[in-house]
């Protein structure tokens, strides 16, 4: 048997809109979805200052950028709400615990926030995030969610 030694992960707060860290958003986002436009530098920069999100950044040891997350976060009447968004791992790198580092650190941040619960969402056919989302302790909810298409706001 050949033994393969996996990348080591940490985990980092991007926290500027580098060549690297654009690099990595227009690698991983279109992993997500297809019909979203790839985001350039000035989204990735609107992203990463906007004052509700974190974005954490799953990476090898040798700097390369394998998976994000989102953590966002919001002060409401209610209390404070979290949600995970757009997590994403690079095809060459799942299976090696990128994924689940990277909703850990969201979760901690979350937690630190003074969030009560986070909420994500994640499409049928991502059959192994899914699996992974359930084994880190979260639940399906049937919340009913209802989403309108804004286009006919922007003529």
């Amino acid at each position: 048997m050949r033994r393969v030694d996996a990348p080591k992960i940490t985990i980092a707060v991007l926290e500027s809109a580098d060549d690297a860290s654009v690099a990595a958003f227009e690698r991983l986002i279109p992993l997500l979805s297809t019909s979203a436009p790839v985001p350039d530098r000035d989204v990735v920069l609107r992203v990463l200052e906007h004052p509700a999100n974190t974005v954490y950044a799953a990476c090898a040891d040798d700097g390369r950028i394998l998976g994000l997350a989102t953590l966002v976060t919001v002060e409401l009447a209610t209390g404070r709400e979290a949600r995970i968004e757009d997590v994403v791992v690079d095809e060459s790198a799942r299976g090696l615990g990128a994924g689940h580092a990277l909703v850990t650190a969201a979760l901690a941040g979350a937690a630190a926030s003074g969030a009560r619960h986070v909420d994500l969402t994640s499409a049928p056919r991502r059959v192994a995030a899914r699996a992974l989302y359930t084994k880190l302790g979260f639940a399906a909810r049937d919340t009913g969610v209802f989403r309108h298409d804004l286009a006919g706001y922007r003529d």
